[in-house]
């Protein structure tokens, strides 16, 4: 019998990638910038992640997706991956975490 799905640590570990990844222009991960508004695993491996952008014309709309997708991917527990992009609620410069906004003078 296969060894079941620890979602939490999972969840986690998609975290982890996720803070690999960032926006060209901005030198803060899309985690810390708060860009991504919810993570879905279930038991099976599957991997859902609703996000946003820093704005509609961000000229990174395609990168920043496709980047996720290979790191997440990556992880050998994660079996399949769905990443929806939303502009509801737009992001905005408060959505970034303190870390962020110290590293881009915000604060």
């Amino acid at each position: 019998m296969a060894d079941k799905l620890d979602i939490e640590a999972l969840k986690s570990d998609v975290v982890a990638k996720l803070k690999t990844v960032y926006d060209p222009e901005i030198p803060v991960d899309i985690y810390e910038l708060g860009l991504i508004y919810d993570i879905t695993v279930d038991e099976e491996g599957n991997v859902k992640i609703l996000m946003t952008l820093t704005s509609p014309n961000c000229p990174a709309a395609e990168e920043i997706p496709a980047d996720i997708d290979a790191k997440v991917k990556s992880l050998e527990q994660v079996k399949d991956l769905n990443v929806q992009i939303t502009f509801d609620p737009p992001w905005d410069k408060d959505m970034m975490s303190e870390e962020a906004q110290l590293e881009l003078g915000f604060l």
